[in-house]
């Protein structure tokens, strides 16, 4: 069952909950967090967790209890999250862009964490080349996931351009310049006429609609086009619901179904916006505000039939 505990802090969700603070105006908040996140992964970059406790706990051994039920007989019930130990390169990315966000909004650097950032810069210099678990956290071995690429050149896209008047600026475009090409290169399907969930695959993924959201590439790319008409064809459920990817034809560990992703249906909707199709955008998002709770929250999932929150 895809069930797991999640009381801990993600820095790739907390990434987008500090972006979103700031488009909101509340740059305190998202200043605060920002120094927790510095204080959270100091140390060796390879020793950066992709989640924590809510104190910064590291240690999060995954465990299941199985006189529990669950939640509707949802068993395993798990405590701990064994993702903890996962390499997932995109965290790096989101973080970088999180933090240039901030300075460009005029939030007040911290000495710590311009401290930290050449330290994870040179560390990600190496390891991008690697495989890893990817934004789903998959548990059927590492791949090369074209999402985690994608946001590996976000980190170094960011520190060049916020860093375009110092001597490593010139470094740092070069490597990203060559992750780009390698993405383009092996990442893209030319048959299927859109990016890939990983290298050498032939299936697509909803985190592929990040593309043109963080500026890899433009929206009227036809790239990028023909990556939204596959994710739509493949993975849309009655012009709503987005699956994070086909789980059936994926190596994620885990036996195929799944439910719908209510992010992933969002990402759509700003892609819609990209490129133009204002009605759809605004149809989508009406239909998905719909789905909110009395409190106005939405759940993380959605099972599209049964209709039922997961």
């Amino acid at each position: 069952m895809r069930n797991w505990d999640y009381r801990y802090g993600w820095l790739r969700d907390a990434t987008f909950t500090l972006l979103a603070l700031m488009n909101l105006g509340y740059y305190d908040e998202a200043q605060a967090w920002r120094d927790w996140l510095v204080r959270a992964v100091a140390g060796s970059p390879n020793q950066v967790q992709i989640m924590y406790g809510v104190g910064g706990e590291r240690w999060l051994p995954e465990l299941t209890i199985p006189w529990l039920p669950g939640y509707e007989s949802s068993a395993p019930v798990r405590i701990g999250n064994g993702a903890s130990e996962q390499l997932q390169l995109d965290v790096f990315g989101e973080i970088a862009d999180a933090m240039f966000q901030g300075l460009k909004a005029g939030t007040a650097p911290s000495e710590r964490g311009h401290a930290l950032r050449p330290v994870v810069l040179e560390y990600l210099a190496t390891a991008w080349r690697q495989t890893d678990e990817g934004i789903w956290e998959v548990r059927g071995g590492p791949q090369h996931f074209v999402h985690s690429k994608v946001m590996a050149w976000v980190a170094f896209d960011r520190a060049a351009n916020e860093l375009e008047t110092v001597n490593d600026s010139e470094r740092w475009r070069e490597i990203a310049d060559e992750i780009h090409a390698e993405v383009c290169e092996r990442g893209f399907d030319s048959e299927l006429n859109s990016f890939v969930q990983s290298y050498g695959s032939n299936q697509v993924d909803a985190s592929l609609l990040l593309i043109p959201m963080v500026g890899f590439l433009p929206p009227e790319d036809p790239r990028v086009r023909g990556t939204l008409r596959a994710c739509e064809d493949r993975l849309l459920i009655e012009n709503e619901f987005m699956l994070r990817y086909e789980t059936e034809h994926t190596k994620d560990g885990l036996p195929a179904g799944k439910g719908a992703f209510l992010a992933c249906s969002f990402w759509l909707v700003d892609n819609y916006i990209l490129q133009g199709r204002y009605a759809e955008a605004r149809k989508l998002f009406t239909r998905l505000l719909a789905r909110c709770n009395d409190v106005g929250l939405l759940a993380e999932e959605f099972d599209p039939l049964t209709k039922d929150i997961m």
